[in-house]
């Protein structure tokens, strides 16, 4: 479910490790890089996780009400569409999800009153009042509200996201990503699908192109930006115009030398997506001007290559 995006900001984050620390050990970075990957797939499972936690709660919440000495009418026989949600209850019952939350020993024991906070404002929302006052209610119905507790009461509630920054020091980067992954997993699932419905994996081995992402993607790029960073590094200070190479953003010449690298090391990717990626990267992640000097520098670093002989991509367009 991971893009190349993704998996280049990854890389950009290692290398940014590997240039920045005078003693780098390229083996433990690289071996830092893959586990952070492999962590996202661990943070997807809590999000589904914590889904079902509040579902939960919802349900002892109703329990505890009709347990009160005094129950009302309508907490002795109160609307339990929620908790009887079909798509929460097919998410619960999946034998891979409940395989993998038993791998990672998760717990929501000490976040109860985050979970409950969620759970009040969810419940007090226009949203839920109508989702549990309609004529009926359609898997489709159950699939969306869950999706909409998930988007506006849990993905944006401070107190729930900082829970994963804690747990984890790649997950204050990674929690855009797998919501994303989270939102895929959704819109996919089908009534159809029984407890063996395996859930889609991290990555799906070998791509379209017949790549394993892994080995031929993210180990190459990283490996091979840095077996060509001086070259690269010259070719960039000769373009650099009234600009000294120690002068320009440190990422923003990272950035610029695995778009190189990607130009000569990787043939079946279009130029055209090289570039549009790595602009897309500097605005996010560097500085304000990054974008249009990136810009800038790969448009001439382009004009270089091509002249050299230096890019060689196989395939229709993937010059351009």
């Amino acid at each position: 479910m991971l893009s190349r995006r993704h998996l280049r900001i990854k890389v950009l984050q290692s290398l940014y490790a590997y240039f920045q620390t005078s003693d780098s050990q390229v083996n433990l970075i690289e071996k830092g890089l893959l586990s952070s990957i492999e962590s996202i797939y661990d943070l997807y499972i809590h999000l589904l996780s914590a889904i079902l936690e509040t579902r939960d709660f919802a349900e002892n919440r109703l329990e505890d009400a009709r347990q009160k000495f005094l129950p009302t009418p309508e907490e002795l026989n109160p609307n339990t569409r929620f908790i009887e949600n079909a798509f929460l209850k097919q998410l619960a019952g999946n034998r891979d999800l409940q395989k993998h939350i038993g791998r990672l020993k998760i717990s929501w024991a000490d976040y109860q009153e985050t979970f409950r906070k969620i759970y009040n404002n969810f419940r007090n929302s226009e949203m839920y009042a109508s989702y549990m006052s309609a004529p009926v209610a359609s898997y489709r119905n159950d699939k969306d509200i869950v999706l909409a507790m998930f988007a506006d009461f849990m993905f944006n509630n401070e107190a729930f996201t900082s829970i994963f920054e804690e747990k984890n020091i790649h997950w204050a980067d990674d929690i855009d990503t797998a919501a994303t992954m989270v939102a895929k997993t959704f819109r996919k699932w089908t009534a159809t699908m029984d407890e063996y419905q395996a859930l889609p994996p991290l990555m799906i081995n070998p791509d379209e192109e017949g790549d394993d992402l892994i080995r031929d993607f993210v180990l190459k790029l990283f490996r091979k930006t840095i077996l060509n960073s001086e070259e690269s590094g010259k070719l960039i200070a000769l373009r650099a115009q009234n600009w000294e190479l120690e002068r320009i953003a440190v990422l923003d010449v990272i950035i610029l030398k695995m778009a190189l690298c990607e130009f000569a090391e990787f043939p079946s990717i279009p130029v055209k997506v090289t570039i549009n990626e790595y602009i897309e990267i500097s605005k996010e992640y560097s500085t304000p001007r990054s974008r249009q000097f990136v810009n800038g520098m790969l448009d001439k670093l382009v004009s270089d290559l091509r002249e050299s002989g230096a890019i060689k991509k196989s395939g229709r367009g993937l010059l351009e």
